[in-house]
């Protein structure tokens, strides 16, 4: 029998040599478990009686993870993303973006960044991000001139964004893992993402203003409106969009009043935006669009700013239907991947691009995706279960414990090893390896001294500790030797851009990643603002 101490550095090295061979982190994992209880257990104990004793346990755990309801989520939002990849509707987003932007400095770049957070509300799959906006606007910020390093980080930064910003399927499986709710793992996530976006943005348009050769301006085209007339234009885009969407939602408050669906009952919760009270918020909203587009823009600019920005109105039903169901309590978080998915599947029928090649090719993607997402899922799932009915996750926290640290030094030891981890491990792994043992400890500290301006309600410690962990996992999007980002973006760039110059492009951006992670660290507050 082998004492815990020299189990857990067994583990440890073990992890890495076998990943280092080229183990799959599944198999790897799994097979660990597995000599995790036959070093601490007797053999007859493990394989004597079929379906009872240590080895029993394994299988409990992966049947827990396998058979939880939200995993379905999973799959159905990979599936919405192929098929956002492959239909035109990021295409003529990108070129609705473009057409408002294409005369700011660095416009190119901070149009693929706003494309990257709406594409992050719309599926919160990283790797499609990178692939996409690798075909979409590296060419075209190669063939302006735009500096090299700015157009790679762009990208991958922008694109690894689907971590942070809801639905994100990190924050999804945090959730599963730690038993989190996680419609406030959304909500609480909701403006640490924005912030990292803002944080890209405000780089981005300070950086090009420096040293504007890093960012040409594309040749002047005569057609294109200038200044105010370009502001107007937009406006009245804007108010086509927002007299159209509190148009829908008049009519769906009147037929909740009409039906008598939106009375007030005692141990009913109110139907978000439906409810009588809700009438003349939404009615002047609805007259002061109107007249913004008849009394302030005209009828003729309104239509031609709806022409140039046209190609944003399907990302924003999709994003609508989505966390709009979630939020609005109208389903949970995987009816509403299956309800993004289907609008995804008929927007593209009505656009006439859905064909039966798109949805088999994505339906394999699919499949690709999700098998490799489950089978860590199934070997890391093992591996914490036996490292937990040996004793390990008590071990650790008494050595940390026991180290006498203040609690901020705890917490930022935590996220080293996630940060190391990050490097040579994927997410998932590290959500069901590490979880189990961290997020016990972290719970179990004075909630007042976490964070230095501010501190956490210890309702919320689980949910503010996931939040920081799923920033440390943006910056492991980027961090070599296998910050994937990298990979996804070299799969679609031209030859002569090599891995080295990819990563070479990243290293601000990783700055920026960090700056956001210790602006979590030094103010937790702002992760529980909305909750």
């Amino acid at each position: 029998m082998v004492d815990i101490g020299t189990l857990s550095l067994i583990l440890l090295f073990g992890m890495f040599a076998l990943l280092a061979i080229g183990m799959p982190l599944g198999l790897a994992s799994a097979f660990l478990a597995v000599v995790t209880l036959t070093l601490k257990f007797d053999m007859d104990l493990l394989f004597g009686t079929f379906g009872r004793g240590p080895l029993s346990v394994l299988g409990q755990a992966v049947y827990r993870q396998m058979t939880n309801y939200v995993l379905i989520s999973v799959p159905l939002f990979i599936f919405m993303a192929a098929l956002l990849e492959r239909s035109g509707i990021a295409r003529d987003m990108y070129g609705s973006l473009n057409q408002w932007l294409s005369r700011t400095r660095g416009g190119i770049a901070i149009v693929t960044s706003i494309m990257a957070v709406i594409m992050a509300a719309m599926s919160g799959i990283i790797g499609g991000e990178v692939v996409l906006l690798g075909l979409i606007a590296l060419p075209q910020m190669l063939r302006l001139g735009y500096d090299r390093n700015l157009a790679i980080g762009t990208i991958c930064a922008s694109g690894s964004l689907g971590t942070m910003i809801p639905p994100s399927i990190v924050l999804i499986f945090y959730g599963l893992v730690t038993e989190t709710s996680i419609k406030a793992l959304f909500t609480a996530s909701f403006l640490p993402g924005f912030m990292l976006a803002s944080f890209i943005l405000i780089y981005i348009i300070v950086r090009t203003q420096l040293n504007p050769s890093l960012a040409p301006l594309p040749p002047d085209d005569p057609d294109d409106p200038k200044g105010s007339e370009k502001g107007l234009m937009f406006l009245g885009f804007l108010g086509r969009m927002i007299a159209w969407i509190t148009g829908v939602l008049v009519l769906r408050a009147l037929f909740f009043t009409v039906t008598g669906d939106n009375a007030v009952r005692e141990g009913t919760d109110p139907i978000p935006l439906g409810m009588v009270s809700n009438l003349p918020w939404l009615i002047g909203a609805f007259a002061i669009s109107l007249a913004v587009i008849f009394l302030v823009v005209g009828r003729e600019r309104t239509a031609r700013g709806w022409e140039m920005g046209k190609g944003l109105v399907a990302p924003i039903v999709v994003i609508g239907v989505v966390l709009g169901s979630i939020y609005g309590g109208i389903t949970g978080i995987t009816e509403a991947a299956g309800m993004g998915a289907i609008a995804v599947f008929v927007i593209g029928l009505l656009r006439r691009e859905m064909t039966f090649a798109i949805v088999w090719d994505s339906l394999m993607r699919t499949l690709k995706s999700t098998g490799t997402i489950i089978w860590v899922t199934i070997g890391a799932a093992a591996l914490a279960a036996a490292y937990t009915l040996v004793g390990g996750p008590a071990y650790v926290a008494n050595m940390i414990v026991g180290a006498d640290m203040p609690t901020m030094g705890i917490i930022l030891v935590m996220m080293v090893i996630f940060l190391v981890m990050g490097m040579f491990m994927d997410w998932v792994g590290i959500v069901l390896l590490i979880m189990p043992v961290f997020l016990p400890i972290v719970v179990k500290l004075p909630p007042e001294e976490i964070g230095w301006l501010g501190s956490v309600d210890a309702r919320y410690i689980p949910i503010w500790f996931g939040v920081v962990f799923t920033m440390n996992m943006q910056v492991s999007f980027l961090s070599p030797p296998f910050g994937p980002a990298a990979f996804y973006l070299k799969s679609v760039a031209p030859p002569e851009i090599s891995i080295t110059d990819i990563f070479r492009g990243f290293l601000p951006f990783i700055v920026l990643q960090l700056l956001a992670l210790s602006v979590l660290l030094i103010w937790p507050p702002i992760v529980t603002l909305f909750l």
